[in-house]
């Protein structure tokens, strides 16, 4: 297949851009190789993929071009020039505290480039449309593990408002012009090409570094994490499967996750909590040093705990995260001190 993967420069994108064409597939990636965190480690990912697909056997391909989602004409010029299958759609304006700071630029990326990507898939009949959403949506929900049955109205962030807003304006595109769309709520991704503001980067700077390592909430936060190796089988699988309309679908009990137009959610995580503390012991077994933590009260627009239901993903998708955050953590250490050299 000939396929689009959006933020291929990004933690995910990269990734899955790397297993796509590793597999056979023709991928384009694009980035706008912003400068929210080092654009080197965003070239760094690239050689990474390019390497690879140059090596495969598989006949697959990986080629890249640097275009801003925001840029309607841009994206237009690309779908009309390209013609694509399917699109991988994970660019995005990341991070729940920097949307904080920097509200517009959340807009820029998660609506107005988002409905970019949508306006050019419906006028070029693409085939399926997977797209990144967040846990961060389940907001202000405290009833765990997180269903994809769960009420999402209660944002609290507008990183989570903007992800909430992808999931509709996407049924929109699935209800009136038959656009097969499939949503993924990532839960906490980690693991190697990270990304540098998230908290394993951090951590591990923090204990190499002898810094006091920031701890919010006192250290009472639990996280399903998430292997990225995980996150990417679920894409691809996910990709393979086209959504569907659901024939039981009733507006009297509407589902949530489903619609009668191909419109579907999941949620994709380990569904193991790891409480915080136990994480942080987990990079310091890895490096080998102890950390010095510096205990911070919850900040604004963090969830105290996520957890994902991924029952329904193993039951239509034939799927389930297992890798282990012990082990996943040991195969970041190892990048980590490979890549930062330390």
């Amino acid at each position: 297949m000939k396929l689009l993967v959006t933020g291929a420069a990004g933690f995910i994108g990269s990734h899955v851009s790397r297993a796509l064409a590793a597999r056979g597939d023709k991928v384009i990636g694009i980035d706008n190789i912003n400068d929210y965190y080092e654009t080197s480690l965003k070239y760094a990912r690239l050689d990474w993929v390019t390497e690879a697909s140059q090596q495969s056997t598989s006949h697959g391909s990986f080629s890249f071009q640097q275009i801003d989602i925001a840029d309607q004409a841009a994206i237009d010029q690309l779908f009309t020039r390209e013609k694509f299958d399917k699109v991988i759609h994970l660019a995005a304006q990341a991070g729940v505290r920097y949307s904080l700071e920097a509200p517009r630029a959340y807009i820029d990326s998660n609506i107005v480039g988002y409905t970019n990507i949508l306006e050019a898939c419906r006028r070029n009949q693409i085939q399926h449309l997977v797209y990144a959403s967040s846990s961060s949506v389940y907001g202000a929900n405290e009833a765990t593990p997180f269903s994809v049955k769960d009420n999402v109205d209660h944002p609290l962030s507008l990183y989570a408002a903007t992800k909430k807003a992808n999931e509709l304006m996407a049924h929109t595109y699935s209800h009136l012009y038959q656009l097969p769309t499939t949503g993924l709520r990532f839960f906490t991704v980690y693991g190697p090409w990270g990304r540098p503001d998230m908290s394993p980067c951090l951590f591990a700077d923090a204990i190499l570094t002898g810094k006091p390592l920031k701890v919010f909430n006192y250290g009472n936060h639990h996280r399903d994490f998430t292997y990225i190796d995980d996150i990417v089988e679920a894409v691809v699988r996910v990709l393979d499967i086209n959504a569907t309309g659901n024939p039981q679908w009733s507006g009297v009990k509407p589902d949530p996750s489903s619609s009668r137009a191909p419109w579907k959610i999941y949620n994709v995580g380990c569904s193991n909590p790891v409480p915080l503390m136990d994480y942080i012991g987990a990079l310091e077994s890895a490096l080998g040093k102890s950390a010095q933590m510096e205990m911070l009260p919850l900040q604004p627009g963090d969830l105290p705990e996520t957890v994902a239901d991924t029952q329904e993903l193993a039951a239509e998708i034939g799927y389930k995260p297992s890798i282990t955050m012990y082990n996943g953590i040991g195969r970041f250490v190892d990048w980590y001190r490979l890549y930062y050299q330390v």
